[in-house]
């Protein structure tokens, strides 16, 4: 499965002269925990979290006798972190599960692969990967089934899910099939491991 299998697109973005405090309203409105920048060519230039536009936002109580040294950002641009980590939308989704929890990361913007710009095409989400995870069976072998028969034609493939673990019976026995019965239910977002047994040619 492919990072375009589970991106979630279009993706709700801000521009580096957006106020801070709008940013932080579309993030509490929309429940993100990130977003995306980009320019007006809709190139991705950084990205902002709530700890950024919480930074130095809240003011003390005056009651406390404190108060804050420097006025507050103004602009996306001044809270936005500029070395953001992103992947391409033909990244294993597997490489950016891993990428997120080693990082510690919410979000990776997804970008075009293009080596001239990076054009934000998407977004991966810890949210994304928990749908892809609890995704009910029902619809994975459903999907797998569509896959097969768009290879092999209706009524060859039998399909049953259980917890993400695909099983698939070909009535033929051929190996090049049986590869590709594999490779095309692996990319079916839920799955969690396949196995492929082929039969006799009735």
């Amino acid at each position: 499965m492919r990072a375009m299998d589970l991106m979630s697109q279009p993706v709700v973005t801000v521009g580096p002269q957006d106020p801070v405090g709008d940013a932080a309203a579309l993030l509490a409105r929309r429940g993100f925990t990130a977003l995306p920048v980009v320019n007006p060519a809709g190139e991705l230039v950084g990205i902002v979290t709530e700890a950024d536009v919480m930074r130095e936002r809240i003011q003390p109580d005056p009651r406390s006798g404190q108060t804050l040294a420097t006025a507050p950002p103004q602009t996306v641009g001044e809270v936005m972190t500029t070395d953001v980590a992103v992947m391409t939308k033909g990244s294993d989704v597997a490489e950016v599960a891993r990428r997120m929890l080693g990082e510690r990361l919410r979000a990776i913007p997804i970008v075009d692969g293009d080596p001239v710009g990076n054009q934000l095409v998407g977004i991966v989400t810890r949210r994304d990967l928990m749908r892809c995870i609890g995704r009910d069976d029902a619809l994975v072998a459903a999907d797998v089934r569509h896959r097969l028969e768009i290879y092999g034609g209706p009524g060859r493939w039998t399909v049953t899910a259980d917890a993400g673990r695909v099983t698939i019976t070909d009535e033929y026995d051929d190996p090049t099939d049986l590869h590709v019965a594999h490779v095309l239910a692996a990319a079916v977002p839920g799955v969690a491991s396949v196995q492929v047994s082929g039969g006799v040619r009735r």
